[in-house]
């Protein structure tokens, strides 16, 4: 028979370092919510400070650092780590959101694109990059979000920002669908390099799939769901 460890209100504030797995279609704010609720609730404790360590969109999945108490003050430092998404692009379509949240508004020929083509692309966008954000994303233009533009039907101009991408591997080609992994600095949105993609090889792609699966050397693999989470609280023992 062994005990669980559980840690107590007085450990969450002192400072957690939590690595979750957040789920399809939740955005990192709910996901932060329910992890503070859960907290809250099991411990009885009416206020704790949570935080995470970098966005993921509602329609990514993988890992997501969030940190409790005191460990809030060290968020900056996790968010400047490298990181390490897998997914997929799907060639001869754009959306106005880079990625399935929005629907195709102009669809491309792909007949022209050879493996050996993805595979140059990919080589050569490494290094240094000028990306342009999505003009679907949270940055901020005079005060007020890019989404914000965008759902009210706003032109706005978007400045590129140099990120660094410090690897990109294809993974899968099986056309129209290219399978990838990146490693990336901080600021980097894949959703970006799908479209990139798109345009590089003289058509139009868009995300369907993203993953991140580390953050520095922190692994998804390690991480957790929302279930052992809430489990976790319990003090029974098991054999």
């Amino acid at each position: 028979m062994e005990e669980k460890t559980v840690l107590t209100d007085q450990d969450y504030k002192d400072g957690q370092l939590l690595l979750f797995d957040k789920p399809m279609e939740w955005s990192s704010f709910q996901l932060v919510n329910k992890v503070r609720w859960l907290i809250r609730k099991n411990l009885n404790i009416k206020k704790i400070k949570v935080g995470h360590a970098g966005t993921l969109d509602p329609l990514a999945t993988g890992l997501m650092i969030i940190c409790t108490g005191k460990f809030t003050k060290r968020i900056h430092e996790f968010m400047g780590q490298e990181k390490e998404y897998t997914g997929t692009v799907m060639l001869g379509g754009t959306t106005p959101s880079y990625d399935l949240e929005t629907e195709v508004d102009q669809t491309f020929p792909i007949d022209h694109i050879t493996e050996e083509a993805v595979y140059a692309f990919a080589k050569a966008y490494q290094g240094n990059i000028q990306q342009r954000p999505p003009v679907f994303s949270a940055l901020k233009k005079d005060g007020k979000r890019l989404y914000e533009y965008a759902r009210a039907g706003e032109e706005v101009e978007i400045p590129t920002r140099e990120i660094t991408i410090y690897d990109f591997e294809i993974t899968r080609i099986a056309f129209p669908e290219i399978d990838f992994k990146v490693r990336c600095s901080k600021g980097t949105y894949i959703r970006s390099l799908a479209y990139d993609m798109g345009k590089g090889l003289q058509s139009g792609a868009h995300l369907t799939v993203l993953k991140r699966t580390k953050i520095g050397k922190y692994s998804v693999d390690n991480a957790q769901d929302l279930t052992s989470f809430e489990q976790s609280f319990d003090t029974s023992v098991e054999s």
